[in-house]
């Protein structure tokens, strides 16, 4: 079972057009890379019916994207969680709450001591590190299915940006759960990430996972040569060229540049 089923969504704006189609298993962790622009954002917000698309079939753990039961199911966090700048820590429960008939005060408040949470602390004197800290435990705190995030580590520190990422792992213990989460910090999704979603210019350029499509490509370097190749179209090269793996940092920036072969 697929816990996401993009087909042929459709968004346009004046000078934009989003047409993508894809699937995020469940049991993984998805990341979602391209640069600022390419249509991350727009897509999100079409699969939790924050912009409405103009046309495509959106479907979430089995349920069509519109179906209102599937709230309790998700845990959403965007670049930067908006709360009132006033709350405490105590204030995001009783807000929130009421709306997750399966919000669980243990497993916020177990989130709020790993990350040194002060409750009495306002949102506004709260750093984004511990900002998204927040939006991320607000997100676990209702035994969420799916978490979909949007840019969770950007502009974070590499300490807490690990905090983040190992909360994750043990989110995923559960095998009924995913991940899905854009990011342009791709050295994260080295770490974390099953398969990738690399779109670009509101297309998909590849969806597949993380291990096949490093092996599926080459670094050509050398004697002229500047490239990302397939593997399987290396052919005859000179002896001066080197061949590499390539991290997914080098294929999207290669794929960007137009210099795959």
């Amino acid at each position: 079972m697929n816990a996401i089923e993009v087909k042929n969504l459709q968004k346009s704006y004046k000078g934009f057009e989003l047409d993508v189609s894809f699937n995020v298993p469940t049991g993984f962790v998805c990341g979602f890379i391209g640069r600022n622009g390419a249509g991350k954002t727009t897509t999100l917000k079409c699969l939790l019916g924050m912009t409405i698309p103009d046309s495509g079939e959106l479907t979430i753990l089995g349920k069509p994207s519109s179906d209102v039961s599937l709230k309790a199911d998700l845990g959403v966090m965007f670049d930067q969680p908006y709360y009132q700048d006033d709350w405490t820590v105590r204030d995001v429960e009783k807000a929130l709450r009421p709306y997750y008939s399966r919000w669980n005060s243990d497993i916020w408040h177990k989130y709020l001591d790993i990350f040194a949470l002060p409750e009495r602390k306002k949102f506004k004197d709260f750093s984004r590190g511990m900002k998204m800290k927040l939006g991320l435990s607000a997100a676990l705190a209702h035994d969420a299915k799916l978490l979909l995030l949007d840019e969770p580590t950007g502009g974070l520190d590499p300490v807490v940006r690990e905090e983040m990422l190992d909360i994750m792992r043990e989110y995923l213990l559960d095998e009924t759960r995913t991940i899905f989460f854009s990011t342009h910090i791709t050295s994260d999704l080295e770490k974390i990430a099953d398969r990738i979603v690399f779109i670009s210019g509101g297309k998909i350029v590849f969806d597949d996972y993380k291990d096949a499509l490093t092996e599926s490509y080459a670094l050509v370097r050398g004697g002229g040569y500047d490239e990302l190749r397939r593997t399987d179209c290396l052919g005859c090269l000179p002896p001066d060229v080197l061949t590499e793996k390539p991290t997914l940092d080098d294929i999207v920036v290669y794929f960007e540049r137009g210099k795959v072969k």
